[in-house]
């Protein structure tokens, strides 16, 4: 009776300091000194709730995006004014055993080389043109960069286009999801990057915040004149991308031969729209059926995500990453455990202990805007490390380089197997991967 007392914290906690000096009295009586003194050193590390991750405030330090995207920007001020220091809550990992070394990761799938997406929202057409070129190679063998704005300018127009036709109520933001990147290749094709960079003027990194503003800009006067001529519309939308990252090419010439972008998908790269499908977890929808992705991103409504219990999400991701398959994986990385220092993501036992990680407390942090779906990776790899999974993360954000640019890990971010449980909240894999789950829908 005295050890269960001493074992049941909340018991301890309701009695008074007296009663539990009294309990040491007796035992002490009962010559048994080491003992108590062992009982007395647990209950006091138990009942302190000592947590073994450490967190520290760190201020913001100028790095890949500051430094290369921003200078490269020649609207950008020589002096970029100094912003406001906001340090920010975050999990120490400077002491921690990490597997944060690229050469570590023996499983993984062939992929081009990260390339970032400069100051622009397309984390999601970065990600899935990635996974898209490892399906190419994975299916054909072939070896080929494709072009990511290509997929972004026709994104636009048909966003633009659904503004106009919901009489300004449809999203127009920069964001998206990577079903659009098939859904924008079953409809126009793709065509190679040295086709269409979208870079004019020599420019090396990606900014869309000048053209994306002028495009919102003009959207929002038709919708306050009522001015709704689509066929106006689309041109005046394509003209402003004309201006600032050039026309798409029509045709593209290959081996002497002009041939359309949706001749190249299907002759050259043979991949199938159609083939790839979405899963996801969150317990707001009923699982084992294709629900709609209720997030600002997903701004046509697709429902076409196959929603399942987070053990089935876990245990599909391991399933299809070790049968030699990449996916694309989106979700927040706005998190304490996010450590841009350490490439790391992990969740920190003040957050939420690994063992509590579920259903509930993933729907949790999605219902009240702690999850979000704020960006976009390329899942390439994994390494077993102590009985769990970590994975490797190529990314397109700026995050992952504030590094040695020679560094094998220079774009690359290492996912812990708690993070993606709990903040990655969808992933796309080809149909063949996941036929036996299909099945249940």
């Amino acid at each position: 009776m005295i050890l269960d007392k001493l074992n049941d914290n909340s018991s301890i906690r309701k009695n008074s300091k007296f009663k539990l000096l009294n309990i040491l009295h007796f035992i002490m009586k009962k010559n048994i000194l080491l003992f108590a003194v062992a009982v007395l050193f647990s209950v006091s590390v138990s009942v302190s709730g000592q947590n073994k991750d450490k967190a520290v405030f760190r201020a913001p330090q100028p790095g890949f995006f500051q430094n290369s995207i921003l200078r490269d920007d020649r609207e950008v001020k020589e002096r970029i004014e100094p912003a406001r220091v906001n340090k920010s809550f975050m999990v120490d990992l400077s002491s921690a055993s990490l597997p944060n070394k690229f050469d570590l990761y023996k499983n993984q799938q062939w992929h081009n080389a990260p390339v970032s997406q400069g100051n622009t929202s397309t984390c999601w057409c970065f990600s899935t043109t990635s996974f898209l070129e490892s399906e190419a190679y994975r299916i054909n063998k072939l070896q080929v960069r494709l072009s990511e704005m290509f997929t972004v300018y026709w994104e636009f127009v048909e966003k633009a286009r659904r503004y106009i036709g919901e009489r300004g109520n449809s999203a127009f933001e920069e964001g998206s999801e990577a079903n659009a990147v098939t859904r924008i290749w079953k409809k126009y094709g793709v065509v190679p990057l040295d086709a269409y960079t979208g870079l004019l003027n020599e420019r090396k990194y990606h900014n869309h915040q000048v053209m994306f503003d002028e495009m919102k800009s003009y959207l929002e006067s038709l919708k306050a004149n009522s001015s709704w001529d689509e066929e106006a519309a689309i041109a005046t939308i394509k003209s402003i991308m004309n201006h600032y990252i050039g026309e798409p090419p029509a045709e593209i010439t290959l081996s002497g031969k002009k041939i359309t972008p949706v001749q190249y998908l299907k002759e050259v790269i043979k991949i199938n729209p159609d083939d790839y499908v979405d899963i996801l977890s969150y317990s707001q929808e009923p699982f084992y059926k294709k629900v709609e992705y209720k997030v600002p991103d997903n701004w046509w409504h697709s429902a076409d995500y196959h929603n399942v219990p987070l053990d089935v999400y876990m245990a599909t991701l391991k399933s299809v990453i070790r049968k030699g398959y990449s996916v694309s994986i989106g979700g927040d990385i706005s998190e304490p455990g996010f450590d841009r220092m350490t490439q790391c993501a992990v969740v920190p036992d003040f957050d939420i202990p690994s063992a509590y990680i579920n259903d509930d407390a993933r729907q949790f942090r999605f219902s009240n805007n702690t999850t979000t779906d704020d960006h976009g990776v390329h899942l390439v790899g994994y390494l077993e490390k102590d009985g769990r999974d970590w994975f490797l993360i190529k990314d397109s954000g700026s995050g992952s380089r504030n590094n040695d640019p020679n560094a094998k890990e220079f774009g690359y971010y290492f996912f812990s197997e708690d993070y993606v449980k709990l903040k990655m909240m969808d992933f796309m894999v080809h149909k063949d991967a996941v036929k036996d789950l299909l099945g249940k829908f």
